[in-house]
């Protein structure tokens, strides 16, 4: 840990955590807005949209590594979508717009949590002697 202080690890760690928080409550509100579109109003159609989002909710807002890694999945059905409806539905194209960056900057802020968080890995320790 070369020029790097413990309380400033921590505060990187904080940082990330909270911002992967925020990216995926914004991606939530951005489906939440997808109600307001001129869609078929379908209650099971808006929960399939949130259950990817739900489903690593708990784990990202408690700083779980281990959910932090399995969201980075959650996060393709919703830039594929995204893509979908912006080339082929001109009425919802800005909405889509909006989730196709929603959903990358939640990604990119899973990948910065991952990166923050890696664990350090020092020198290897020398291997033993070979028997003579």
């Amino acid at each position: 840990m070369m020029g790097r202080t413990p309380g400033a690890t921590t505060v990187k760690r904080a940082r990330c955590g909270v911002l992967a928080a925020m990216s995926v409550l914004g991606l939530l509100v951005v489906i939440a807005a997808l109600r307001t579109a001129p869609l078929p109003a379908n209650l099971y159609l808006s929960l399939g949209w949130l259950l990817p989002v739900l489903l690593p909710l708990r784990g990202v807002l408690a700083n779980s590594r281990r959910t932090h890694a399995w969201a980075t999945l959650c996060v393709a059905p919703y830039i594929i979508a995204g893509v979908m409806e912006t080339i082929a539905n001109p009425t919802l194209r800005s909405l889509a717009t909006l989730i196709v960056f929603a959903s990358l900057a939640w990604f990119a802020a899973l990948i910065r949590y991952l990166r923050v968080t890696r664990p350090e890995t020092g020198p290897s320790p020398p291997a033993p002697p070979a028997p003579a």
